[in-house]
């Protein structure tokens, strides 16, 4: 079904529109949501990532149902909005299991020594440059939108990013 016809029946049939989009969509908003999240969730949370990403799509058709001009953008973005707010939420629990608990858990299950590793290092930076460096570089944002976004100016958020680098990079090395 074309994107066209997508939106038209998502018009007139919300419903059956929603199980055209899941059906046509899961594939691309998953791909999305492992490239994001891959390392951090479980197959689980993934799979409740993509289906929270179709019920705000469903909730958004719903209520603006003539304003939909890309099923495609508007699915993407909401995914990547969807895996900001997983993401967070993971880093605020992050500490939550004992530590004499993760000898439980099997090799396969857990994160990357790399990924985990960048992870404190960012962590180490503090906010809000920790947020600013997830924002910039996790979910691609420009100065700019993360300026406005955080209320601040952009050349501000450019400087933070700058001095970030060079102490991140030294968080790194001190590591090694």
């Amino acid at each position: 079904m074309t994107e066209k016809e997508l939106i038209t029946l998502l018009s007139e049939d919300p419903r059956r529109g929603l199980e055209q989009a899941v059906r046509q969509y899961t594939p691309y908003i998953m791909k999305i949501v492992r490239t994001k999240l891959d390392g951090i969730c479980t197959k689980e949370d993934l799979e409740e990532t993509v289906s929270d990403v179709f019920m705000m799509f469903y909730r958004y058709v719903t209520e603006n149902k003539n304003e939909i001009g890309s099923v495609k953008a508007l699915l993407a973005v909401m995914s990547r909005r969807r895996c900001a707010d997983v993401y967070e939420k993971a880093l605020k629990h992050r500490d939550d299991i004992p530590i004499d608990e993760l000898a439980e858990f099997p090799a396969e299950e857990q994160r990357n020594d790399d990924r985990e590793y960048l992870n404190e290092a960012m962590h180490r930076l503090g906010q809000p440059d920790e947020e600013i460096f997830i924002r910039k570089y996790f979910f691609g944002q420009d100065s700019r939108s993360i300026a406005k976004e955080m209320g601040m100016r952009h050349n501000t958020i450019d400087k933070r990013i700058s001095r970030g680098l060079k102490k991140l990079k030294k968080i790194l090395e001190e590591g090694q």
